[in-house]
């Protein structure tokens, strides 16, 4: 029977990606970086959870012993580029018939960010390594919307980009969905690259009023520096995501993530959420229950 890798299983593509293989009747070996209650959640679905770090070459060795396709992502930080070589290099010793690797939509040479050019660079390392690489280049998730659900519970959409700068956002969802309907069925889909983006394109300042809409609450556009807006989320530290996203806030405004692609419903063969289903399936992340007491 097929078995395949899911790489960063706890994460927000990882997570839905095994329940997609599984339910398709593919044994699947979920990798990790610690044994925990996310982990056990992912051995009591069916997957096979192993442990290991992408910038240890045994570890990626061993996690791809007896594994015929596999999910590669990457965190965006330190590391992407020698992760793709270790990664490579153990699929090719294990005759990998396909790898699935996330990339961004506006992988460059020349990008602004260099976690985007390392990610272009990974697509390269892939394509040199020989082994069936499947290249999705997405765009931003819908999940960015979770990631600010405390400040909106404070009444506060805020984000470090440009109010008008446009993009159509993708749950995780479906990204993890086309990604294992690609991995069950790989025969056509070695050696593409797709641009993933969700069914409509806003600027920030028009998905804020959207998210205003749906929750029914008033909820302006605010636009801060990267600076301010990783104090806000409590990681002030994280200087790799602060150039990122300022150089994303570049990349925005040469509108390089505008646009709508049609690629995932196509191989999924159904439409993808909007905006309004994804907060509706996670409307409790924006709902103050302290308030609905008093």
């Amino acid at each position: 029977m097929t078995r395949i890798l899911v790489t960063t299983a706890n994460g927000d593509t990882g997570r839905p990606m095994v329940e997609y293989l599984l339910e398709r009747g593919l044994q699947v070996r979920a990798m990790v970086r610690r044994d925990d209650a996310r982990a056990q959640r992912l051995r009591d679905s069916g997957a096979e959870v192993v442990f290991g770090d992408l910038l240890n070459l045994r570890d990626v060795r061993a996690a791809l012993d007896g594994v015929q396709r596999a999910y590669f992502n990457f965190p965006v930080g330190e590391g992407l580029v020698e992760a793709a070589v270790m990664f490579a290099q153990a699929a090719r010793e294990h005759n990998l018939e396909l790898i699935v690797n996330m990339s961004h939509i506006q992988s460059r040479p020349q990008a602004h960010s260099k976690a985007t050019q390392n990610h272009w660079l990974a697509e390269q390392i892939f394509d040199w390594s020989a082994v069936p690489t499947t290249t999705l280049r997405v765009t931003f998730f819908m999940e960015w919307l979770t990631y600010i659900a405390g400040l909106i519970r404070c009444g506060r959409y805020v984000l470090p980009y440009d109010a008008d700068s446009r993009f159509a956002p993708i749950a995780a969802r479906d990204i993890a969905l086309t990604a294992a309907t690609i991995l069950s069925d790989p025969e056509q889909h070695g050696g593409h690259t797709y641009t993933l983006t969700g069914p409509v394109e806003y600027s920030h300042q028009e998905l804020a009023a959207e998210v205003s809409r749906v929750l029914a609450r008033n909820l302006p556009y605010e636009r801060v520096t990267a600076t301010t807006f990783l104090d806000l989320l409590g990681i002030p530290d994280d200087t790799a995501k602060l150039r990122h996203f300022e150089a994303v806030t570049i990349d925005q405004r040469e509108g390089r993530l505008a646009g709508v692609s049609d690629a995932a419903p196509t191989i999924i063969q159904r439409p993808l959420a909007t905006v309004e289903d994804f907060i509706n399936e996670n409307r409790s992340m924006f709902y103050d229950a302290r308030k609905a007491l008093l």
